[in-house]
């Protein structure tokens, strides 16, 4: 732990917030009109060191399904894609479609939240007492329109590179005596947990300047196996509020989980809703990607023992939007 790490005491959350704000804070470090945050550490050598990771040319998709069936409650609004076919088959053999010489098509439409499934957290998506990325207020950020200054287009070039899985889900199952390579549920993955994972998987799992994280810690994994239950918005494992100047120190380009909220569930802090989002997103500039599908990648890096990839995910440029769905590749 590096000497100038808070203290943080539970019983004053107030505190605790404040002083990790201050100890990762990354206002005025790309000057005052930066709206890329984090994703300044990820620049055109990273991305031409990250293509030379791809030897076999295998890609690995790392987003869950839009659909009907996905976890959304309603929460905030937030529900699962409705997908509506606006042509079909059936018009198309019916002739209806006003087509000349036997031409037929389907099209169709999707409505959703942009947060809904696999995707990435901009930086105008969180704020602290009112503050966004950079010291900006937040109400001169995002109104109405959108966010006017850090909308997710501006990341749509730059999310490619290199990233590192730390599978903490099968690396601390025998510490923990898991059945399955599954982190339990409120389980907080601490920096002398994220360097044990580190470890355990050898120099390739090596996280430096400009990568991208992927932390899986198998909740993603049970769902699969015993149903959605709370994954949206419930108890889960995650990022420790603790971590904060671990990702800080390590200079990462963005990190993303297998879980709906990145970071432990219940909270750390008594009191606070997702405090470790309040610190990384609107102070340390830290893309955030959530509710990604790693059980493929991760089964392939168990039986190679190469934890990198290069890494291709960029949202949809949604003009003025503070998240954005993603299908993020990672091609090994």
């Amino acid at each position: 732990m590096n000497s100038d790490t808070p203290v943080i005491d539970p019983a004053d959350p107030a505190a605790a917030l404040a002083a990790m704000a201050r100890r990762c804070s990354n206002w005025g470090r790309w000057g005052p009109d930066d709206v890329h945050g984090t994703l300044n550490f990820l620049d055109d050598e990273a991305r031409r060191r990250a293509a030379g990771l791809v030897t076999t040319g295998r890609v690995f998709s790392l987003a869950q399904p839009f659909d009907a069936d996905g976890p959304q409650k309603g929460w905030r609004r937030r529900t699962n894609p409705v997908h509506t076919m606006t042509d079909t088959g059936l018009d198309a053999e019916h002739g209806d479609q006003g087509f000349p010489f036997g031409f037929g098509g389907a099209d169709d439409v999707i409505a959703m939240p942009l947060q809904c499934s696999t995707q990435w957290d901009g930086l105008g998506h969180i704020f602290d007492h009112g503050n966004a990325w950079n010291g900006r207020r937040a109400g001169d950020v995002v109104t109405s329109e959108g966010d006017r200054v850090t909308g997710i287009q501006t990341a749509a070039d730059r999310l490619a590179g290199r990233a590192v899985l730390l599978d903490a889900g099968r690396a601390l199952a025998a510490d923990l005596g898991l059945e399955y390579p599954e982190l339990p549920d409120g389980f907080a993955l601490t920096p002398e947990l994220l360097d044990r994972v580190i470890e355990r998987q050898g120099p390739s799992a090596e996280v430096g300047r400009g990568d991208i994280v992927l932390v899986r810690t198998g909740q993603y994994s049970r769902t699969r196996r015993a149903g959605w239950g709370d994954y949206a918005g419930g108890a889960a494992p995650g990022l420790s509020f603790h971590s904060a100047p671990w990702l800080h120190d390590r200079e990462i380009a963005a990190i993303a989980t297998d879980t709906w909220g990145f970071e432990v569930r219940p909270n750390e802090l008594p009191g606070t809703f997702q405090p470790l989002h309040q610190i990384v997103i609107p102070h340390m500039g830290l893309y955030l990607g959530e509710m990604w599908n790693l059980d493929g990648l991760a089964e392939h890096c168990a039986v190679t023992g190469r934890y990198e990839a290069l890494l291709v995910a960029a949202p949809l440029p949604v003009t003025g939007a503070v998240g954005s769905p993603v299908n993020p590749l990672a091609l090994v």
